[in-house]
């Protein structure tokens, strides 16, 4: 009997590092739904993707997975549901959810004159965001042989090295989403949870002074997704090693 197709969720994947990751996933295997919170980028994204992987077959005999778009805006509960109620039309299970969306707000600047709305703001979607996500996916995560939720992270949220005062709402946001990740672990025993800091990457987030670029960003998040051993859980990642947040 053939294996089953593996299917993932990668939201904020109409650019940058989320686009990446669902370009590496679709080219080993997966069936990709391409979280975008605006539906039209997301559509532009998944054709781009699509016909690129159907170029890659007729010239290397290559088979990659589909990508197929799906609206859903983490920062609004009834998107979150309405996109998982589109994803039951098309599949009853998922294999690996990556919760890539974030944000990054120009006025996010010092800690002493942050606001309370891009304190909540970026809570909202960088932090509560992923947990929404998780909790309406898991549903479908349950009927997999081998959940993976991933958590895409950042360096800059991590306790170990103490704060430089760079975007305190953003980093605080990715410390308490390292906390939602080790909480996910200890509910859902069978999954394999982990939060990843990709690296400083060359995006509309990370500047085009960035070292990395946005293949070499999304390369560890995919093999958490896609690759790495399943009983590796609850932990903080960055090029496929455990560092500490």
């Amino acid at each position: 009997m053939a294996k089953e197709q593996r299917i993932a969720l990668v939201t904020g994947a109409n650019k940058g590092i989320g686009f990446e990751v669902a370009r590496q996933l679709a080219r080993k295997g997966f069936h990709v739904f391409l979280g975008a919170r605006n539906e039209e980028a997301g559509k532009a994204a998944a054709q781009k993707l699509n016909r690129e992987a159907e170029e890659e077959r007729s010239s290397e005999n290559t088979r990659g997975g589909a990508v197929t778009a799906l609206k859903i805006d983490i920062s609004k509960p009834e998107s979150i549901r309405r996109a998982a109620e589109e994803f039951s039309r098309t599949s009853d299970r998922l294999d690996s959810l990556v919760n890539n969306a974030g944000i990054l707000l120009d006025n996010d600047k010092e800690i002493l004159t942050s606001t309370p709305e891009v304190f909540e703001t970026t809570l909202r979607t960088n932090t509560l965001g992923a947990l929404l996500v998780s909790q309406v996916f898991v549903a479908f995560l349950k009927k997999s042989d081998t959940p993976r939720i991933v958590n895409v992270s950042s360096g800059g949220g991590q306790l170990s090295d103490g704060a430089d005062g760079w975007a305190p709402a953003y980093c605080i946001s990715k410390t308490a989403l390292n906390g939602v990740t080790v909480q996910l672990a200890a509910a859902l025993p069978e999954f394999a949870v982990n939060s990843v800091c990709p690296g400083w990457v060359r995006t509309d987030m990370g500047g085009s002074n960035a070292t990395r670029s946005v293949a070499e960003g999304a390369s560890g998040i995919a093999w958490l997704a896609a690759d790495a051993p399943q009983t590796e859980t609850g932990k903080f990642w960055r090029d496929r090693k455990v560092i500490p947040w």
